[in-house]
């Protein structure tokens, strides 16, 4: 057995075997009090409501597509491998987006309760659980991709059906999570705040555990399953390169071997999150974050140069490019969505004036925000490509991806704490809890924040990877052919594929406006029919606008997901592979940026309404919080629907058109 296997697998079995350690850890904290088991309970049974009905729209999709790609000859890249292929990244994508929904809604009323002994035991619960969902994704992406590469000898077909089938389930996820996320929290707002005054949370609004169902099923279940697949998207294509451009057996199992390092180093790095003695909850954060990089730049030293031996050096050196883009990209995206720094509170202040001015601030700093990860991820593409060519590029690429374990981590203490608060508020917990909560969810949002602008600048990597591999292929069945700007094709496929973005933005943003509406008139309804909710003598029906709620996101998620597909499909047949090139191009350049600005945009306007609550502007506090609560809820499907569901749609695109490559003239 060649020793490479066991730098991909015993990672993997430490990270299970950690995963479950810290899983029973979790399961023998108490909750006692009956008010937040109650509201708990609530929100575990509509986000696992949501979850099987979704999955089981889904699975119908994936079961037509499964059938024609096994009923399809192996000689066209299709056959059973890639059938298998497709089921395994399908059934792990879905697998780990609901094991960390199960996980979220498990923590949520334990934070709640750890809050009550003080801010250092709730920040360390939260993270501990968050950080099981980081090993699931690592660990479960590194185990799909080397069970087919080492089962399969490295077959074309059965890495692309599995990108695939992660790529379909992240669309979806995202898409419907993030549709669900945003209807049920607009909805819920518009009612409850502006026309009832009553606080975010307030037991009373009948949309508000639907709210917080809404931050496990987009933010927890969406962000796992879109993580995983951008982990096994990115290994998928390194190795494919691997293989075509440097022809070693070595430079297909590489990648493999640093995601197996980088397990290792997440594992270390999260025991160094501990709250220091300025109670800085994001420096205890980054803690985990630097040790993490610092390990794996470690191990990426010694077992590049253990694998490649002499010649080590310049592969080496694109590794640290991948992760010193990692630690720039957070830094970045904490700068532009943190309360701290000029972007958000100039967004905060321009709310003096009005709504007006709030929207055309934060519009500006959304701009804004993609200047800097662009810069970022051509000075990468130019140093690791010089180092090591298109191979260079690839291992960069996966040495960004390969810390997703502590990203993860930090990105599921997120929606835990979110949920930690909202029950803290509905179940009439001490001030001195709630005070713990709050300031862990403004946190929390910042690191959802810099996750989804990690993930998008990842994902733009790797789509430059997976369009170089669709170049290799296509020159291997038209021998001819040459992307010459000149060409007419050409210019028609980059207009198209620069448009698509466009286009899905436009549904998924109709979607959600579209959406909000039945929740605004149910929750109307039950102030209005049923006496004593505002009182507080009558519980709300919360099962109801759950039951919209999930309705309507899993019937406006379906044509967004699958337009882009059928884009591909007809621009390929149609006009042909120059064009679907073109296409391809310009999708990832649109869909960066667009992903870019509205995550971090979204995510400022956010900030800038939580600024203005913290208490700043004195007496001009009640217009500025209306103004900022109109731009909240602007950002909001920007920053959770739209913008983190272009990062699955890039990458799918790209896979689609591996998958007919053999079929293009």
């Amino acid at each position: 057995m060649n020793y490479s296997y066991y730098f991909v697998f015993l990672p993997i079995l430490l990270a299970l075997i950690y995963g479950i350690y810290l899983s029973l850890w979790l399961k023998k904290k108490e909750v006692k009090d009956v008010k937040v088991i109650e509201v708990s309970r609530a929100i575990k049974e509509g986000s696992v409501a949501y979850l099987k009905k979704q999955y089981k729209t889904v699975a119908i999709i994936g079961a037509v597509l499964f059938i024609i790609i096994i009923s399809i000859p192996e000689q066209y890249g299709f056959g059973w491998k890639t059938a298998f292929g497709f089921l395994i990244g399908g059934s792990f994508s879905a697998l780990v987006g609901f094991l960390g929904m199960k996980i979220s809604v498990r923590a949520n009323a334990k934070t709640t309760v750890a809050a009550s002994r003080g801010l250092s035991s709730a920040l360390s619960l939260a993270f501990k659980a968050g950080s099981i969902t980081g090993l699931l994704v690592s660990s479960f992406g590194l185990l799909s991709v080397g069970i087919l590469f080492f089962i399969f000898n490295q077959n074309f077909g059965a890495l692309v059906g599995l990108s695939f089938g992660a790529s379909l389930i992240s669309v979806f996820a995202r898409l419907g999570g993030g549709i669900y996320t945003k209807v049920a929290d607009i909805g819920t707002d518009l009612v409850g705040k502006t026309e009832v005054s009553i606080l975010e949370d307030d037991p009373r609004n009948p949309g508000v555990i639907a709210d917080n169902v809404g931050d496990n099923v987009g933010d927890c279940a969406g962000m796992a399953a879109d993580v995983f697949e951008t982990y096994a998207v990115t290994l998928t294509a390194a190795i494919l390169i691997g293989i075509a451009v440097v022809k070693t057996n070595v430079a297909a199992t590489l990648p493999l071997v640093l995601g197996g390092v980088s397990i290792v180093a997440s594992i270390l790095g999260s025991l160094f999150v501990k709250l220091g003695k300025k109670g800085n909850i994001m420096g205890a954060l980054y803690k985990g974050l630097v040790a993490s990089l610092i390990f794996s730049l470690i191990g990426f030293y010694f077992v590049t140069k253990s694998f490649l031996g002499n010649g080590f050096i310049n592969i080496f050196w694109s590794a640290v490019i991948g992760l010193v883009v990692t630690a720039l990209m957070v830094l970045i995206t904490d700068y532009y969505t943190s309360k701290r720094f000029r972007p958000v509170k100039a967004i905060a202040q321009a709310s003096n004036s009005g709504h007006g001015t709030n929207i055309i601030m934060g519009l500006s700093v959304g701009f804004e925000s993609t200047v800097l990860p662009i810069l970022i991820i051509c000075l990468a593409i130019a140093g690791s490509y010089f180092l090591g060519g298109l191979y260079g590029v690839a291992i960069a690429s996966v040495a960004m991806l390969s810390v997703a374990g502590i990203i993860v981590s930090i990105d599921a203490f997120g929606p835990i704490v979110d949920n930690a608060g909202g029950i803290a508020r509905m179940s009439n917990q001490p001030e001195s809890v709630r005070k713990i909560t709050d300031a862990l969810d403004s946190v929390g949002n910042t690191t959802k924040a810099v996750t989804k602008g990690y993930i998008i600048v990842s994902a733009g990597l790797a789509t430059i990877i997976l369009f170089s591999n669709y170049v290799i292929e296509i020159k291997n069945y038209v021998s001819d052919i040459s992307f010459d700007l000149s060409d007419y094709k050409i210019i028609i496929g980059l207009l198209l594929g620069a448009g698509i973005p466009y286009i899905f933005g436009s549904l998924t943003l109709k979607s959600v406006g579209r959406a909000v509406g039945s929740v605004v008139n149910e929750i109307r309804r039950q102030f209005k029919e049923i006496p004593g909710i505002l009182e507080g003598t009558t519980k709300p029906e919360y099962v109801k606008v759950v039951e919209i709620v999930t309705r309507v996101a899993i019937k406006e998620m379906i044509v967004p997901a699958l337009v882009p597909i059928l884009i591909v499909l007809i621009v390929g047949f149609g006009i042909g592979a120059k064009a679907l090139g073109g296409l391809l191009i310009g999708t990832i350049i649109s869909g960066v940026f667009m992903a870019l600005s509205m995550t971090s945009g979204g995510a400022a306007w956010d900030n800038a309404k939580k600024y203005i609550e913290d208490g700043n502007f004195g007496e001009k506090r009640a217009e500025a919080y209306e103004a900022a609560a109109t731009g909240d809820i602007v950002g909001d499907p920007y920053k959770d629907t739209t913008g983190p569901s272009i990062n699955p749609l890039i990458k799918m695109i790209n896979i689609v058109a591996l998958l007919i490559v053999r079929f293009l003239r």
